[in-house]
């Protein structure tokens, strides 16, 4: 599948990535992901966005056809601080975090600025309804002109057809996504081609800026113990997750570090 950078008539090279552990994450920023993000939503492209952190990274590890989803996004981006130190060790200098919940305040204000709408898929109904609110807070202007809540259960081909046309019949040019991983980014992937707007999957963010989950710390954030606040808020749902994936990340990327050309090389001198 290609990218929309990649597709012609777009000046803009697609950004400097590697694989780990086989999923592309891409070295970008904030102004350069919310100014790719603007550029598709203007002109109309099908695309979508995957805010990748470890759990990503192992769900795609473990599910081949998961993998091809998230290498088959327009843009994956670094939200958390391993995948920043792993593109970094394997020779991209420039790596940096890019949040999705700090990603989804850059985009609405760039999108209030040039009056494009945005819509929002995911959440119970408060959540979502709290997140809409607090765009309008953080970006005077912008344009949510659609606050979509799909059930809490697995959705019929008519349901999820119904629904990307209630978001296109809207308007939305960008999409922000709250299923969680990896259903999130298996409904953009299965959705993009029928909507013409830019997705993002960013997950909890609708519960940071609904209010309903506190975020880590900048501490935290910055040192890549994210994971052990959102573990200490949400234990019973969250402790298997980090248990079984973050132990294994560790050791596989560990693997994948030491067979890499540069250190090979360097070793073989």
């Amino acid at each position: 599948m290609a990218r929309p950078d990649d597709a012609g008539g777009d000046p803009r090279p697609s950004p400097e990535s590697r694989h780990v552990l086989g999923m592309r994450v891409d070295a970008t920023s904030y102004d350069d992901a919310t100014e790719r993000v603007v550029r598709w939503a203007l002109a109309g492209e099908h695309a979508y966005v995957c805010v990748a952190n470890v759990h990503m990274v192992m769900e795609a590890h473990d599910d081949p056809a998961f993998r091809e989803v998230v290498n088959g996004a327009t843009l994956v981006v670094p939200d958390g601080m391993p995948l920043v130190w792993a593109l970094k060790s394997l020779g991209v200098a420039s790596a940096s975090q890019v949040r999705g919940a700090d990603l989804v305040r850059a985009v609405a204000r760039a999108a209030a600025e040039v009056r494009l709408p945005i819509g929002l898929y995911g959440g119970g109904p408060e959540v979502v309804a709290g997140f809409a609110d607090a765009l309008r807070a953080m970006a005077p202007g912008v344009d949510v002109c659609l606050a979509l809540s799909p059930p809490f259960r697995p959705l019929s081909e008519a349901e999820q057809r119904e629904h990307l046309d209630r978001l296109r019949d809207a308007g939305a040019r960008i999409v922000f996504v709250g299923l969680g991983c990896p259903k999130q980014e298996r409904w953009m992937a299965a959705g993009h081609g029928h909507l013409r707007a830019a997705m993002i999957g960013v997950g909890a963010a609708f519960d940071f800026h609904a209010g309903t989950l506190n975020q880590a710390p900048g501490c935290l954030q910055r040192v890549g113990l994210e994971w052990l606040f959102r573990v200490s808020q949400e234990p019973h749902r969250l402790w298997r997750r980090y248990a079984r994936h973050n132990p294994r990340f560790v050791a596989l990327f560990a693997a994948q570090w030491l067979k890499h050309p540069s250190r090979v090389r360097r070793r073989d001198r």
